[in-house]
């Protein structure tokens, strides 16, 4: 496959057996937010090999790129993003084998839930109302309700800018809160493979339930938005200090603090980038101000800002 095909994408799509590529696609069909300026070029890749494929050619003519999932976590600026995205939530698939699961980095979490719990298998319950894919929610570590990513990985093959495959080990990620050494190391997670343990599935199922249920009670899903805006300050819940400091319903534009939950903000309908970065600005001048805590993003900015 040759990536110079895109000299004849007169109508801007290119669609081939290996990959998809779009000029000028919107971000916002690419984020829970639903905010973003365009990608230069939208890249979809349907195997490793065309993964690598990409990153060489853009190793090669020094074109930055950037790597995406489902954008579950993701703000994207109102001016887009230069070079290249490539787009992994194409890369999906999953394989049981007792109690181990190897899972392609486009897996959804809720489907690997899903599928652990009809098998009697425990351990993802937490992960089963996570709105994004494998590959971000190992990035990132990612976890809810007393659950995280670490512990439940074993291992993950990674793909370096070169296109070279390795593969780590839990302890090589070195996975922390909302942390794994890849983003230093800048490489792609291609799959993980994750530990779970026997349990019964009526018990599993129903602890399911409960998370979603809580999830129904205190968050706003029924607007768009990245999940929890702000990382979890040591000895503190970021929502409680942003309710604290009487910001909750605080609205710049379009972007508002959840009503329903601090923590959260949303996108109450036309909001931008701007908005979004204008309001947790403000927020965390007005928490450091009130209490004296510094609130880090939890929400990853991509784009040129």
């Amino acid at each position: 496959m040759s990536y110079d095909v895109l000299q004849y994408a007169e109508d801007y799509t290119v669609r081939t057996d290996e990959v998809e590529i779009v000029l000028g696609e919107p971000m916002r069909y690419h984020t829970n937010f639903r905010i973003g300026g365009s990608a230069e070029l939208f890249v979809s890749p349907y195997s490793e090999d065309a993964l690598a494929i990409g990153l060489e050619m853009c190793r090669k003519r020094e074109i930055p790129y950037t790597v995406i999932g489902r954008g579950s976590n993701l703000l994207v600026s109102d001016r887009g993003i230069r070079g290249v995205v490539f787009d992994l939530s194409t890369l999906t698939g999953y394989r049981f084998d007792g109690n181990t699961v190897f899972a392609l980095a486009g897996t959804t979490l809720a489907a690997l839930a899903g599928k652990a719990a009809e098998r009697g298998l425990s351990g993802l319950e937490f992960a089963a109302g996570i709105p994004g894919s494998l590959g971000g929610a190992v990035f990132m570590n990612a976890g809810a309700y007393g659950g995280e990513m670490k512990d439940i990985v074993e291992s993950a093959r990674v793909m370096d800018e070169a296109g070279r495959i390795r593969t780590l080990s839990a302890e090589e990620l070195e996975l922390s809160y909302r942390h794994s050494k890849l983003e230093e190391t800048g490489e792609i997670l291609l799959s993980a493979v994750l530990r779970l343990k026997s349990g019964d599935r009526a018990e599993i199922e129903r602890t399911m339930q409960e998370l979603a249920e809580k999830r129904r009670d205190k968050q706003p899903l029924n607007y768009p938005s990245a999940g929890s805006t702000f990382k979890r300050p040591a000895g503190h819940f970021a929502g409680k200090l942003i309710e604290e400091a009487g910001l909750k319903g605080f609205s710049v534009g379009g972007a508002q603090v959840s009503e329903k939950h601090a923590g959260f903000v949303i996108n109450k309908g036309g909001a931008t980038a701007a908005d979004v970065m204008a309001l947790c600005r403000e927020v965390q001048a007005r928490v450091k101000e009130n209490s004296g805590v510094d609130l880090e993003l939890e929400v990853r900015l991509v784009g040129e800002w």
